[in-house]
């Protein structure tokens, strides 16, 4: 038993690493062809590695490296070990992979293109290594050194921490290079929103039904295919009990779930919304 539950460990371990690995190498593909050579630094040590290259030549990936050293030590200090060793792999990697992909050609010197695509690629990296439940340091670390110092909440002081390399570049540099390092930041924590949350074509409804939501619910299960879960609730202007029905459904089936409701009970109350991830039987496995 303790064997198998190693052997299951070893290959959760492998996989995970092989995520952060892919994920940085990623990263550091986008930076080299799109973000670098066009001096857009958005945000974190890495933005700060690209202003010193510009300026001194100093190697991103060694910038990059040397300035998570003291976050880390830091971190250990006042954030304890298991956060510090989440984050190690990436951290790690990240630098060794910037280095390793100086090798590629720019791409383009068009900064739209360069702010879009390189942000897409950032996020798409940095979206899998979050889903492998890693980190690449950086401004994650400044972002939670701030939340223990200050009680600023972690989202707060990560903007800060990016922010205030997006405003160093726009001085140094000039302010359009800056605004298109604030677009490719914001391009890239949207796909990292992607890649972790999945792409869902899924929605959930809350049906509220007085008097018929048993021939409702029977109506979903048999044509839809859908189960369903029975909620209670009461109205508060008129206090009274109300039957609510709540079930996801496939995109496509949201028609033929509204004419089903609406042959039953005209008079019920239909709330469809968007569903960032759905898993479990007849969806996504857990």
């Amino acid at each position: 038993m303790h064997a198998y539950r190693r052997k299951i460990q070893w290959k959760k371990f492998f996989w995970e690493l092989l995520g952060i690995i892919i994920g940085t190498a990623i990263m550091a593909a986008a930076y080299n062809m799109f973000l670098i050579p066009n001096r857009l630094a958005a945000g974190g040590v890495s933005g700060l590695g690209i202003i010193l290259f510009h300026l001194y030549r100093f190697p991103v990936g060694l910038t990059v490296l040397l300035g998570n050293i003291p976050l880390f030590i830091l971190a250990w200090r006042y954030l304890g070990w298991k956060f510090v060793a989440n984050s190690l792999a990436g951290t790690i990697l990240l630098p060794v992979m910037l280095e390793f992909f100086t090798f590629v050609t720019p791409v383009t010197t068009d900064l739209l293109l360069a702010s879009v695509f390189g942000g897409t690629g950032v996020g798409l990296g940095l979206g899998l290594v979050f889903r492998s439940r890693g980190s690449t340091g950086g401004t994650a670390l400044v972002a939670q050194l701030i939340h223990h110092f200050w009680g600023l909440t972690s989202g707060y002081g990560l903007i800060g921490a990016d922010l205030a390399i997006i405003v160093a570049a726009g001085f140094i540099f000039s302010p359009e290079v800056a605004l298109f390092a604030l677009l490719s930041l914001f391009v890239s924590s949207k796909v990292v929103d992607f890649v972790q949350e999945g792409f869902s074509l899924s929605k959930a409804a809350l049906i509220i039904s007085n008097q018929k939501r048993n021939e409702i619910t029977q109506k979903i299960m048999s044509e839809l295919g859908r189960g369903a879960t029975f909620l209670e609730g009461h109205g508060a202007y008129s206090g009274e009990k109300k039957g609510i029905i709540f079930c996801v459904v496939s995109q496509s089936q949201v028609t033929r779930l509204k004419s089903i409701v609406r042959e039953i009970d005209s008079e019920a109350f239909v709330i469809v919304s968007n569903v960032g991830e759905v898993l479990g039987e007849g969806f996504g496995p857990i």
